[in-house]
């Protein structure tokens, strides 16, 4: 495995992180300590050295796993968690992105885990309560304080993250490093203007997603069963459509369809300007193992191409009228096709 820089930094992270959402049984989709740490194992035997976990990942239970797997090597690894979601319900000031929940929840997490110091911290959502200058402020002050080394931003609105860093670079606070937001073949909205507003800041991407909750394995189209409902628009007719042209492509390559989803996610048009580093997570360790095969696997521009057109979408005002080709005319006097931009 092979690393990145993660994003605006100088941190170096594999070119995929281990989702371990699944590490703990207090959920149906979880897998016990035994099983999470073959997981673990595995991926770390494969090269990988960036996890990401979060305060709420079955309920404490997957950062005390992540915390006990790095003990003996603590240095080694990149560990990635998050604070924002609830750890008490009921109590207000136990939810949100506010300084008085960040800095409970980080000493929290860090309890969980017995480490010293979070690699990288990310908002796990934006409450829209909590001012751009507090989350900021507050987040630089725990970078200051040493408890975490970078932070990052998730599922949040592109506005939102460019007013965020924007005032930390004006004021001279740490900006955020990362973004994490769900992107797939069945959900590629991010297009529009998350992601070049990640690459104007450079920010990593981080997908979470990727298989469409494993509607993109192929796995309905069999008729299996699965976590993912049936009226859940990753099993609609779109969804389904996507599915089997996924299937088809990887039928063509002779590998696994979760291999293929992830490589478009890393491959595409879309997100040829960013880092993206997908986040893979899986129930056992034989899962994990066949999501690892996409490392060196590479899609050709057919195959890109029937993946984008069957899950094409309409990226909307005003990004589709300012790429029409009357107002590139008059913006560009017709010269246009003269002119080499790389931004």
């Amino acid at each position: 495995m092979k690393y990145r820089l993660f994003g605006n930094s100088g941190l170096r992270v594999s070119e995929l992180a281990l989702g371990t959402m699944t590490f703990g049984t207090e959920v149906h989709y979880g897998a016990d300590y035994a099983q999470s740490k073959a997981i673990f194992d595995t991926y770390t035997n494969a090269g990988g050295n960036f996890l990401d976990t979060a305060n709420l990942y079955t309920f404490g239970t997957s950062e005390k796993f992540v915390g006990e797997f790095v003990a003996s090597d603590r240095d080694h690894f990149v560990i990635a968690t998050k604070y924002t979601l609830r750890d008490r319900d009921g109590d207000p000031n136990f939810a949100g992105n506010h300084r008085k929940n960040l800095v409970r929840s980080v000493h929290d997490s860090l309890k969980r885990m017995k480490t010293g110091y979070i690699d990288v911290l990310w908002v796990h959502a934006w409450d829209s309560t909590t001012r751009e200058e507090e989350v900021m402020r507050g987040l630089d002050d725990i970078i200051s304080q040493g408890l975490a080394h970078y932070i990052a931003i998730s599922d949040t609105p592109a506005w939102v993250i460019a007013r965020s860093n924007t005032i930390a670079e004006l004021r001279g606070w740490h900006r955020f490093a990362g973004l994490q937001v769900e992107y797939s073949l069945i959900q590629r909205t991010p297009e529009r203007d998350l992601f070049p507003m990640a690459h104007a800041f450079d920010l990593a991407i981080t997908p979470w997603g990727a298989i469409g909750g494993g509607a993109l394995t192929g796995k309905y189209l069999r008729g299996e069963s699965g976590r993912v409902p049936e009226h859940s628009i990753r099993r609609n007719e779109r969804s389904q459509a996507i599915a089997e042209v996924v299937v088809a492509i990887a039928q063509e390559l002779g590998v696994p369809p979760v291999q293929v989803a992830l490589q478009w996610t890393r491959q595409n048009s879309s997100v040829q300007r960013n880092v993206v580093i997908p986040i893979v997570g899986a129930k056992s360790a034989e899962q994990l193992q066949e999501s690892l095969g996409v490392v060196g696997l590479e899609l050709t521009a057919d195959h890109l191409h029937r993946l984008d057109v069957v899950s094409s979408i309409e990226l909307g005002f005003p990004h589709d009228f300012l790429r029409g080709e009357g107002v590139q005319d008059v913006m560009f006097a017709k010269t246009q096709k003269l002119i080499h931009s790389h931004r």
